[in-house]
């Protein structure tokens, strides 16, 4: 007899899928619903059924309900199989291929989120689902097998009762309308209704069943005067009643503080025109009026002034016989298609809405049309094969121990989670569980991956951290951290340096220790006291070598002195004729000094660094010395300027070197002094081997006045190097 019943139940499943799909993969159906059946058939339901009534019965309400494809209607069918039977995803994608195994796959995961963790936060549960399934489908599975769950929730105990039921009304039911499914919106409504306010769902569904027969001719006698009058005027109209569901019911209670015998509007009447001229629209609601007395002030004009979705109609109450108030809607049927079909419109109007993704509105038009188009069986092929879930792919959505949602940018990883919970967290994160199993601290998260924190207080930020965060909160943490303690280290390293110094004695301003550990390959100060912080350094090794220079200097090194003294006269009588430099209008008349190591001079685009004991630092814009320490200490940079210069020249040395030969050196003069009259005011050579080497300190107009002269001294046979000496 069994057999002969699930004969009957498969025979129902196809000739529902025949009538309502325009072709029918019969085998496919038959070959799932055997699988389901063997898989299922030991199981039972709480009801005392045999479990697989559930997956068939979810099966029926896609194909007659939502009905989509056969490949819908296949993994409704097997869509509680990984969950509750020794058989997995592989073994079904092995069976009937990866789209059915991954539609089964996606209502597996959603189930398990929503067994795991009681719904909080209900607009970010729905835009979690978007995110973890890849094909529409599988929402659909998830609506049927909520429907069919809502349908048979008496055989549960009370909590679990009242935990579906809050989970229907928070998710399914607004996502079911937002997916255009009105009637399981509806009844998803109703059921939740039942089970969370049950008194009052009683009282209203009693009152309404015992004035069905009284309501149904109530609106036959209202519409009947409206049909007529509307058929002699020549109007091809469609007009119906249509009651109002008790959850709606319900809500227009608690919004108007009234009880339901003060409830008159209980259904509403509407009139769809077949024409595109919405004056006939005003025309009818004038016939309405002529028959019943309207209510001014609950009339709207939707059309004049549409909603700003572009909802148009006419909403009017009127009083109808019996001093009944009767609602009537009147539009068109271009109106009507977008009420119905402007997805965006519906939600707004029904919802109370106030703003809606745009992204999010074309994407529901696009399930409306796969909806639509079931009957064009290859333009829904072309759609489904193509159809994918982008939206909110750019999220993903996790959980902590104790259930709390948290929203993350896509690629986050636990370290990004750690510091969504807590500052403190994230600055002491050590390792990660995710789902129960430990993971590298790098790992991607995944919508619906639940994820625990591991610290530990010796634990600190790391540097290579920010590498792999995405969270904008993570990167800024991370970085105040490593900023913070390199400038600790940095402070440690100096005071180190400085109290070595003092026992050897020796004191060594910041320039000249800039040129000490230029041999060291090191740009700046701060990471050579950085250095000396992590042990990179021997700061007794280095002052050792200083002091030695400084007792027995080398005659290389007296030559560079040399050299330096003679620049340093060149750059002090070029800074002499500006008169020195001016900030915020006030000329030379602050404590300040010139960088060693970029040598500004007049002309030069300059800038200010104030330093501890020393003034003012002046260096060029482009030093990158100066560019360092500004990363460390941006307060500490102030503009500056050269005064304008009267003779509209400045001194510039330039460094030359080449072969010795007769008349080199009046060749080199002659190049300057001819283009543009330039002036020499000074010239240091000196010769070596068949070779010169020297500085020239001349007068220029502008770099680019500078730059033609470099370029005549390098066409110069014999010059080996001529540039601007800094």
């Amino acid at each position: 007899m069994r057999d002969g019943l699930y004969k009957k139940k498969l025979e129902d499943l196809l000739t529902v899928s025949r009538k309502n799909l325009r072709t029918v993969n019969e085998d496919l159906i038959r070959r799932a619903f055997q699988f389901s059946l063997d898989a299922h058939k030991n199981d039972m339901r709480a009801s005392g059924d045999p479990f697989f009534n559930h997956p068939f019965e979810v099966a029926m309400v896609v194909a007659k309900e939502i009905p989509l494809d056969d490949v819908s209607v296949a993994s409704a069918l097997m869509h509680d199989i990984a969950e509750d039977t020794e058989y997995t995803i592989k073994d079904i994608r092995h069976e009937f291929g990866d789209t059915i195994a991954d539609i089964v796959d996606g209502a597996t995961k959603i189930s398990d989120i929503f067994r795991s963790h009681e719904v909080t936060q209900a607009e970010s549960y729905r835009k979690m689902l978007l995110s973890m399934v890849n094909d529409v489908r599988v929402m659909l599975v998830k609506f049927a097998d909520r429907l069919h769950n809502m349908r048979t929730l008496e055989y549960l105990p009370i909590d679990k009762q009242v935990r579906l039921a809050k989970e229907t009304l928070d998710i399914y039911a607004p996502f079911a309308h937002r997916f255009g499914l009105a009637k399981i919106k509806w009844e998803l409504e109703d059921l939740s209704f039942k089970y969370l306010h049950a008194k009052d769902y009683e009282n209203i569904s009693h009152t309404l069943k015992s004035k069905r027969k009284e309501r149904e001719s109530y609106i036959k006698k209202f519409i009947q005067p409206v049909e007529k009058r509307l058929k002699d005027e020549g109007m091809r109209f469609d007009i119906e009643g249509r009651p109002k569901h008790l959850y709606s019911i319900f809500n227009k209670m608690k919004a108007r503080d009234k009880p339901l015998e003060e409830i008159y509007d209980l259904f509403a009447v509407r009139v769809v025109l077949d024409t595109e001229n919405p004056n006939d629209c005003f025309t009818v609601y004038g016939i309405l009026t002529s028959i019943y007395m309207p209510i001014p002030e609950r009339f709207k004009n939707y059309i004049s002034v549409p909603k700003k979705n572009g909802y148009q109609s006419i909403h009017a109450t009127v009083i109808g016989p019996e001093g009944r108030m009767v609602e009537v809607q009147i539009r068109t049927q271009s109106m009507h298609e977008i009420a119905e079909k402007g997805i965006a419109a519906h939600w707004r109007y029904k919802e109370n809405l106030t703003t809606l993704d745009e992204e999010f509105e074309n994407w529901i038009s696009w399930v409306r049309e796969i909806f639509e188009h079931t009957d064009d069986d290859a333009h829904a092929k072309q759609l489904m094969e193509s159809f994918k879930l982008n939206l909110y792919q750019d999220e993903i959505y996790l959980f902590t121990p104790k259930g709390e949602l948290k929203i993350l940018p896509k690629g986050a990883t636990p370290v990004d989670f750690a510091y969504a919970v807590h500052s403190n967290i994230g600055d002491h994160c050590l390792s990660a569980k995710v789902n129960g199993r430990i993971v590298p601290l790098d790992h991607h998260l995944q919508s619906g991956d639940q994820i625990e924190i591991i610290t530990s207080k010796n634990q600190s930020p790391k540097a290579d951290w920010e590498q792999f965060v995405v969270s904008h909160k993570a990167k800024t943490h991370i970085r105040r951290w490593v900023k913070e303690t390199e400038r600790k280290s940095v402070e440690t390293g100096k005071e180190l340096w400085e109290k070595k110094a003092r026992k050897f004695k020796l004191h060594i301003n910041e320039d000249k220790l800039r040129a000490y550990i230029h041999d060291l390959k090191i740009d700046d100060l701060r990471e050579f006291y950085l250095k000396i912080h992590n042990g990179e350094i021997n700061p007794e090794g280095l002052l050792r070598e200083i002091e030695l220079k400084i007792k027995h200097p080398p005659q290389d090194w007296q030559a560079t002195q040399k050299t330096e003294s003679f620049l340093n006269k060149v750059f002090t009588t070029a800074r002499n004729i500006t008169g020195g430099i001016t900030l915020f209008g006030a000329r030379d008349n602050f404590m300040h000094s010139y960088a060693k190591c970029c040598n500004p001079i007049p002309g030069d685009e300059i800038i200010g660094f104030v330093t501890k004991g020393e003034g003012i630092k002046i260096h060029l814009k482009s030093c990158s010395n100066f560019n360092t320490m500004v990363a460390a200490q941006p307060e500490r940079v102030i503009e500056v300027s050269w005064p304008s210069m009267e003779s509209g020249e400045y001194i510039t040395p330039i460094y030359i070197t080449g072969e010795d030969h007769p008349g080199m050196l009046n060749e080199v003069t002659h190049s300057i002094s001819t283009y543009q009259n330039t002036n020499i005011r000074a010239v240091k050579i000196e010769t070596k081997d068949l070779m010169f080497e020297g500085t020239l300190m001349i007068n220029v107009k502008n770099k680019e006045h500078l730059e033609r002269i470099i370029e005549k001294l390098k066409k110069i046979k014999g010059v080996n190097i001529a540039k601007r000496l800094q």
